[in-house]
């Protein structure tokens, strides 16, 4: 071998720097896999039995060393496994973590409109869920200064809220 060899070779490889890093974002990765709920660590395809048990033995340890360790061992596992089945799984995740935070803040600022605005609010809310009854709507509407009276606005808002995600969960399925 030549110089040129070597720094042909050099260069290819991926530096110190570089592998550390992919390391520690694999072991970002296995923490993440630990913290799910279950329900969620169930839908993510683990190609790897060995990474599977892993990642249930962590869920399993309380000690905050032996934590750290498992998460370490995790890491590790993880860089003999093809990551792309587990990367697809949390980023589908992601992305229905992303729509279920827009859905609930256009159903809360929904809300807020109705709460502030009232009848000058309903006709935008019966364009979004044209299947909301608007008499329940106008009813709310002037309860709430009774409630807000009593101190209920807060009960009050909740009820409202519950009915407006309702109707937004039937319009959802419907499409």
């Amino acid at each position: 071998m030549d110089d040129t060899d070597i720094n042909e070779t050099d260069e290819t490889r991926p530096s110190k720097s570089a592998r550390k890093r992919q390391m520690h974002a694999l072991q970002a990765m296995g923490e993440r896999l630990v913290s799910l709920p279950r329900a969620e660590l169930d839908r993510i395809t683990i190609p790897d039995e060995r990474l599977k048990d892993a990642v249930e033995a962590a869920r399993n340890i309380t000690a905050r060393g032996g934590l750290k360790r498992q998460l370490q061992f995790i890491g590790k596992l993880m860089r003999s496994v093809d990551i792309e089945p587990i990367a697809a799984g949390l980023g589908m995740l992601d992305q229905q973590h992303a729509v279920a935070k827009a859905d609930f803040h256009r159903i809360e600022m929904a809300r807020d409109r109705l709460r502030d605005e009232g009848d000058d609010a309903l006709g935008d809310i019966l364009a979004i869920w044209p299947q909301a009854e608007v008499s329940l709507l106008r009813q709310w509407i002037r309860q709430l200064p009774k409630e807000v009276e009593r101190g209920h606005e807060k009960t009050h808002t909740r009820k409202l809220f519950r009915y407006l995600s309702e109707l937004d969960g039937a319009a959802s399925a419907d499409t």
